[in-house]
């Protein structure tokens, strides 16, 4: 008795999402592309720029493609401290020590403050939150006398907690943590507490978890406000090894009796302070969407 034929299942191919497009989805999609190589150009100079000879740097019109590309800059960047006392490793360590630990008080400081804003009704909540976000009709030169006589009565004049304590204050921080904060139910956190969790423990298992996206976007902004920041190092640092990275870049150029002389050296330390706040935004960027996302819209 002859056997029957198996036949194989029929399966359909499965078109790719561009093939089910239409003409005008496929023209948009386009676009963007376009529109987002347009959008890397800056990125993409910066990074030729660094590598830039000293006679591709001042040519005129610029081009964004280094011809002869070199890392002679970065040798000339370390090379203009090997003289002196305080090497540029200084500089840098100091500025990342600075951003990290400012990263850390900033988001601490701002989540504990939004926490009991939003859950904890006590007289007067409405006013200190208006009061808050009041600050920040103040431009930062309006508080430059007061904020250096804080500093300076405090006793922390060349010491890191000098360049971290006058960025603590962040209302937008405050801000987004207690739009975040408000979307929790009070049930949950009553429910925890009949369990027996104490107030710290409330805030660290429920509501830390929740506001993460917006300690990312804090942490973010904290990051580059400190990393880009020279105003600590003028007013409150008078010893030269406690300054920061961004106060060197200041001073390559400056005083200089042309403007030809460090040019390569300061380009690679552009390309320096740029690349930390590259890499921290590509990390976290999906979470400030979600910031975006959840602070202004119920």
């Amino acid at each position: 008795m002859a056997m029957p034929l198996l036949r194989k299942p029929f399966r359909f191919k499965r078109q790719s999402r561009l093939h089910r497009m239409s003409r005008f989805e496929k023209a948009v999609v386009v676009l963007l592309v376009l529109f987002s190589a347009f959008m890397l150009l800056p990125l993409v100079y910066i990074f030729n720029h660094a590598l830039k000879p000293y006679e591709e740097l001042f040519i005129y019109p610029p081009t964004i493609w280094a011809r002869s590309p070199s890392l002679q800059n970065f040798v000339e960047l370390f090379n203009i401290t090997s003289d002196s006392v305080i090497p540029v490793t200084r500089y840098i360590f100091n500025s990342l020590t600075v951003a990290v630990l400012s990263v850390i008080t900033v988001t601490g400081v701002s989540a504990l403050c939004a926490y009991p804003l939003s859950k904890h009704k006590f007289p007067g909540y409405k006013l200190v939150f208006a009061t808050i976000m009041l600050t920040l009709l103040f431009a930062p030169e309006t508080v430059t006398i007061p904020r250096y006589l804080v500093v300076s009565n405090l006793g922390i004049m060349n010491t890191y907690w000098g360049h971290i304590l006058p960025m603590v204050a962040v209302p937008v921080g405050v801000f987004l943590m207690k739009q975040f904060i408000d979307q929790i139910p009070n049930e949950l956190l009553e429910s925890a507490r009949l369990d027996g969790a104490r107030e710290f423990t409330v805030f660290l298992r429920i509501v830390v978890p929740v506001i993460l996206p917006a300690v990312a976007t804090i942490g973010i902004i904290s990051f580059q406000t400190a990393w880009g920041n020279v105003e600590t190092s003028n007013l409150f640092m008078q010893d030269e090894q406690m300054k920061t990275f961004p106060f060197f870049i200041s001073s390559l150029t400056s005083n200089m009796a042309n403007n030809v002389a460090r040019q390569g050296a300061a380009a690679a330390a552009a390309l320096f302070m740029f690349i930390p706040n590259l890499i921290i935004f590509l990390v976290f960027q999906s979470k400030v969407i979600a910031t975006m996302a959840h602070s202004g819209i119920k």
